[in-house]
C-alpha cells in the first residue's frame, strides 16, 4: 500500500459518501478538461477517472504515491505530474477545472496559485480546513472576513458546500473540513490595477483595527482622505467598494 506523510500534511479521505459528494458538486460545473490537486491514496481519483469524455490529469508531489496510483489505476500512465502544484505551469492549453482534498498547509497559496490563471479555470471544487473555507466565503461585516475572502471573491462567486467530519478522513485531522466551490464572477470587476488592488487589500486589513483613513494613508493624498468611507475599517468594505477605491491611490 502505502504510507501517510505527516510532513507533507497527508490526511486522506476514506468516507465514500463524501466523496461521491465532492465529484456530484464537481459534475454541476461543465468542463472537459480536469485537474486533481494530491490524489493521495486515490478515494476521489477513483471515481473522477470514471467522468467520461475529460482529458484528466493528476498533480502529485509524493514519489510513493505516484507510484501506488499508476499501480493501481492504469489509466493515470503519463497523467500524473510528479511536482508540488505550487511549482508546475499550468496543466492545460485550454480551460480547465480543479478538484482536490488540498493539503490544509499550503491550501491559502493554491488559492493564489489558481488566481494566476484566471481566464482558464472554469471551476473549482476542493476540501480545506473549515476556518480556511469560511474565511474565503465571508462577506464584508464577518469578522473572519480578510484578505483572502476579497482577493479570491474579486475573481470568483464562493459557494460553501458542506461540512465534513474529521472522522471521514484517515488519520483524523484535528479540525473540521468544508468543502467549497469556487465560479469565474460573471461580470468582471473594474479595478485601477491587479497590483493596486491587491495592495490595498493588504494595506487595510494588514491593520483591521484601525479606520482606513489610518491604515492606508500612505496609499492615498491627504484630500483623497477626507471622503466618509475612510471612517470605515477594512472589514466593512465590500469587494466593490476595494475595486472602486483602488482607482483613488496615488
Amino acid at each position: 500500500m502505502y504510507t501517510l506523510k505527516k510532513s507533507l500534511g497527508q490526511h486522506f479521505l476514506k468516507d465514500e459518501d463524501i466523496c461521491r459528494k465532492i465529484v456530484a458538486e464537481l459534475q454541476q460545473c461543465a468542463f472537459s478538461r480536469l485537474l486533481e490537486v494530491g490524489p493521495g491514496g486515490g478515494a476521489l481519483t477513483k471515481y473522477l477517472v470514471q467522468i467520461p469524455g475529460i482529458d484528466f490529469k493528476a498533480v502529485e508531489v509524493d514519489d510513493e504515491k505516484v507510484v501506488y496510483l499508476e499501480k493501481t489505476y492504469p489509466a493515470l500512465k503519463g497523467k500524473i505530474i510528479h511536482q508540488s502544484f505550487l511549482d508546475i505551469d499550468k496543466p492545460f492549453e485550454e480551460s480547465f477545472s480543479i478538484v482536490g482534498n488540498f493539503p490544509y498547509n499550503i491550501s491559502t497559496e493554491i488559492l493564489f496559485k489558481v488566481l494566476d490563471w484566471i481566464g482558464s479555470v472554469d471551476c473549482v471544487v476542493g476540501m480545506f480546513q473549515k476556518e480556511v473555507a469560511l474565511r474565503i466565503a465571508a462577506k464584508e461585516g464577518s469578522k473572519v472576513y480578510g484578505v483572502t475572502s476579497v482577493l479570491i471573491q474579486a475573481y470568483f462567486d464562493v459557494s460553501y458546500l458542506f461540512d465534513v467530519d474529521e472522522h471521514s478522513f484517515t488519520p483524523p485531522p484535528k479540525v473540521k473540513s468544508g468543502v467549497i466551490r469556487l465560479t469565474p464572477v460573471k461580470q468582471p470587476l473594474h479595478m485601477k490595477s491587479r497590483e493596486a488592488f491587491t495592495k490595498l487589500v493588504k494595506t487595510a486589513f494588514g491593520q483591521r483595527r484601525k479606520t482606513l483613513r489610518n491604515a492606508c494613508k500612505s496609499l492615498f493624498t491627504p484630500e483623497v482622505l477626507q471622503d466618509d468611507i475612510f471612517n470605515k475599517r477594512a472589514e466593512q468594505l465590500s469587494v466593490q467598494d476595494f475595486a472602486q477605491l483602488s482607482f483613488l491611490m496615488q
